[in-house]
């Protein structure tokens, strides 16, 4: 029997589906646990039932293994974020960042700046993740000094990392989409228009009224004062340092791919860290392994300081190979087609299409633990209902990242929740109430789609054809 002949009825796909997640709650909310058995679990009920349904142990390990290939390039990206954080850290780096931003930055207008300069880095690198990894560490720094709780920080921080790579032609994500469906890149963004900034404004108006509150803290405020004073006796502050944050966002600008930029960052870092800070050559390589240390009597420094490294991300390169583990096993058997399958019956309009494939986006990222593969399962499964349905291919763009990519941060065992965990150091289920702009835009997607408002029907003809070398709709 061919594996193309082999189909899994929706009964016995959502199985694996129901256990994972029955699993993930008992383990999380009740035991207080870690994520890891639950997704054991699910990969091993998913291969039973697979076994079950016809496919042979090596059709089930190879699924198992493309999962966890698709993810080598994010499980690189995180060892490398945690190198750099290790370097600036150790090179004052990311100290130096926190002292001038406390000295420059409102406490009341510190959640509506950081979404703004996390929108501007992001737009201009094209990665979230990366300025997350740089411009958000810091940010969690400054937010903290000033008391502002952690959750409300990483929130605004996601939501400008992921406002700018969902807006930026330099983000992967965003070129992904619009490939996969067949659609101009530029068209795909104008597009995002009308979901994305009104999402924008409606997170900068709730921070705004989130700040309010921190009005009365001064930045002559002795916490503050302190926090500055034991900056300045455990690390050399010099903007000179800031030149290393600007190199490397000016590379990544520069279209130099994420990996050589962030090397380069790790560099300047343990450059910085000897030079500068008067480190040895042998700590100073011993930090991006283990981590950067210290011991200032501040409880707050500290826990802010002692991090980063290789070590410092195994937690989450290991969370990441056991989500991709049941992600690979449910699209490689076809369980996850026979879910998206289900749900695309209930699609009889246009409109319920639409709001069928943001729904489909985030119900991938829930089951296949991947920000990528929400956007290339709907992108792939809905491309010819959307023709049949006259309705413009950016439309399907436009919803698969709305639905997938904004919605990835609120899934734990998803890859970037995972990484922002690591990297943040808050966990999903507290920021997910401050990610305003990922929560709004898919809500905004779906208002449009039940409305009819800038979905945008074929051009008079009707078909669509697609440049492959071009991908673009013509």
């Amino acid at each position: 029997m061919k594996q193309e002949e082999k189909q899994i009825s929706f009964g016995w796909a959502i199985i694996p589906l129901i256990i994972m997640i029955a699993a993930m709650s008992y383990t999380i909310v009740i035991v207080g646990g870690d994520p890891h058995i639950p997704l054991i679990l699910g990969t091993v009920v998913a291969a039973l039932i697979a076994l079950k349904c016809g496919f042979s142990w090596g059709e089930i390990e190879g699924g198992l293994y493309k999962g966890i290939r698709l993810a080598l390039p994010a499980i690189v990206i995180i060892i490398m974020v945690g190198i750099i954080i290790g370097a600036w850290i150790g090179g004052g780096i990311i100290a130096t960042m926190v002292y001038y931003g406390l000295k420059l930055i409102s406490p009341s207008l510190f959640l509506v700046s950081i979404t703004v300069i996390a929108a501007i880095v992001a737009l201009a690198i094209g990665s979230s993740w990366s300025t997350m990894g740089t411009i958000g560490v810091a940010g969690m720094g400054i937010g903290l000094s000033m008391g502002i709780p952690a959750p409300m920080i990483a929130g605004a921080i996601i939501s400008g990392a992921y406002f700018g790579d969902k807006m930026s032609p330099l983000s992967d994500s965003t070129n992904l989409a619009a490939g996969v469906v067949g659609v101009d890149l530029f068209e795909h963004i104008k597009h995002m228009f009308f979901t994305t900034i009104p999402g924008l404004v409606i997170a900068l108006v709730v921070y705004w009224f989130l700040g309010r509150q921190f009005s009365t803290i001064s930045m002559e405020d002795g916490q503050i004062s302190e926090i500055m004073t034991q900056l300045q006796a455990n690390f050399v502050i010099t903007p000179w340092l800031l030149l290393v944050p600007a190199i490397v966002i000016l590379l990544v600008a520069k279209k130099v791919p994420a990996l050589p930029a962030l090397t380069v960052g790790v560099f300047l870092g343990l450059v910085s860290q000897v030079f500068v800070q008067g480190g040895q050559i042998g700590d100073a390589i011993n930090t991006l392994q283990g981590g950067f240390s210290i011991v200032s009597g501040n409880e707050m420094i500290d826990s802010l300081f002692n991090r980063g490294g290789i070590d410092d991300m195994m937690y989450t390169v290991s969370l990441t190979i056991v989500a991709m583990t049941f992600g690979g096993v449910l699209e490689n058997t076809g369980m996850l087609k026979s879910i998206v399958n289900q749900i695309l019956k209930v699609a009889k309009t246009g409109k319920g299409l639409v709001s069928t494939a943001i729904s489909t986006a985030f119900i991938t990222n829930v089951t296949a633990a991947e920000q990528y593969i929400s956007v290339v399962v709907p992108g792939r499964m809905y491309a010819q209902s959307f023709r049949d349905k006259k309705l413009h291919p950016k439309n399907l763009s436009r919803a698969v990242e709305d639905g997938g990519t904004l919605t990835s941060v609120f899934v734990p065992w998803n890859t970037c929740a995972i990484f922002i965990f690591a990297t943040l150091a808050v966990h999903p289920l507290e920021y997910a109430p401050y990610a305003i702009l990922n929560l709004v835009v898919p809500i905004i997607s779906f208002i449009y789609a039940w409305t009819g408002f800038s979905i945008t029907p074929l051009p008079p003809g009707g078909d669509v054809k697609v440049d492959q070398d071009d991908r673009k709709v013509i």
